[in-house]
């Protein structure tokens, strides 16, 4: 007896960044994407801030000293949409999959503001979504603002419902717990690459958060890592202490992960620029719920709950006149009817319609 959930060939790419280059990392994307869907991929992962490259020197010597790289950063990060995201689902309809893949987003609304950001492509070359890392890790905050609820979202497409988040956030409780309660079935979990002289392993690191997502989500795990290459170290080891620290190459993990925690594909070879491909039977996901559906029957709602607060962060909230005949007593209201009249174009009816409710019941009794 056939069954009518997905089976698909995923493929996650281990590789470095043409560093600090738009144009130039954008072009190895869009050849990559080409030659994964050449192979059959029907979803493609790529590693965290892949274009134009991870601020590897925070971690290299004081802030002040390297203020000059930050000032490259902006210059060559992503518009979202824009340019870019033209480029890259041109390349997703050219091969017909899904394609998740971080970039440095640069802000629209203060110069020098970006965020580290996952863009979600799907098959036609359309931009379904992106998310927006919500906390950047330790020296990040030096380079990335915060994200926000209105960006963890979980997509329902041809290849299952589709939720990311990048690096750190996979070790979040409650960031993961979102997506799974939002019927999550393929993650994908992207990372930068860790200098081979850290003494932190990335590797395991990896391993642990997703292995952990997989099981207790009981989903599918796409893991992309990025690599250290030697135009890298050249560029970012300008003292013998810094090329100490970054070594001979870079520590990271690039795999899939099936619902058991089980590695099912890969992991890539150390220091190899490698696409890893391997199997998704959707079906898969069904019998471990058995044990243990922390998003369904094992889990009591009553007692253990999560608020995901989905308002985006904004610079300005401004105060309107009431509509004609309607009494607003409230911040609360007040909120509620901006957040309405923002929303109005973009949400789903049910979101609509959730506002709107939540808006009536805002206002004081007649």
């Amino acid at each position: 007896m056939t069954h009518s959930w997905p089976v698909f060939t995923a493929a996650a790419v281990q590789a470095a960044p043409a560093y600090l280059n738009r144009e130039a990392t954008v072009d190895k994307a869009c050849a990559l994407i080409r030659e994964a869907g050449r192979s059959g991929a029907k979803l493609i992962a790529f590693p965290e801030a892949f274009v134009p490259g991870f601020p590897h020197w925070i971690y290299l010597d004081r802030p002040q000293a390297n203020e000059h790289y930050f000032v490259e950063l902006v210059r060559e990060a992503v518009e979202v949409p824009g340019p870019v995201t033209e480029k890259l689902g041109q390349a997703a309809r050219e091969a017909s999959a899904y394609v998740v893949i971080g970039v440095n987003e640069r802000s629209r609304r203060s110069m020098g503001e970006l965020f580290n950001t996952n863009l979600i492509f799907a098959w036609d070359g359309s931009l379904l979504g992106w998310h927006r890392k919500l906390m950047p890790t330790y020296a990040e905050k030096m380079i990335w603002s915060f994200g926000d609820g209105s960006t963890l979202r979980v997509y329902d497409t041809e290849v299952g419902r589709l939720g990311t988040l990048c690096c750190g956030e996979n070790t979040h409780p409650l960031a993961r717990f979102a997506l799974i309660a939002q019927g999550e079935q393929v993650h994908v979990a992207n990372y930068p690459a860790r200098p081979a002289g850290d003494t932190y392993d990335l590797r395991r690191a990896i391993e642990i958060r997703s292995a952990a997502h997989a099981f207790e989500g009981k989903c599918f795990v796409v893991v992309a890592g990025s690599l250290i290459s030697e135009e890298m170290r050249e560029i970012l080891g300008d003292s013998p202490e810094k090329r100490r620290l970054l070594g001979e190459g870079s520590t990271t993990f690039t795999g899939i992960v099936g619902p058991d925690g089980g590695v099912i594909a890969g992991p890539a070879r150390d220091q190899a620029e490698e696409i890893v491909y391997g199997e998704i039977d959707l079906e898969a996901v069904i019998r471990p719920k058995i044990h243990h559906d922390v998003a369904g029957n094992y889990n009591r709602f009553d007692v253990l709950s999560l608020t995901l607060n989905r308002s985006p962060l904004v610079a300005i909230r401004e105060a309107r006149a009431a509509p004609p005949g309607i009494e607003i007593t409230g911040p609360e209201t007040w909120r509620l009817l901006d957040e309405l009249r923002r929303r109005v174009g973009s949400a789903s009816p049910e979101e609509l319609r959730a506002l709107v409710e939540a808006f009536l019941g805002s206002l004081p009794s007649a």
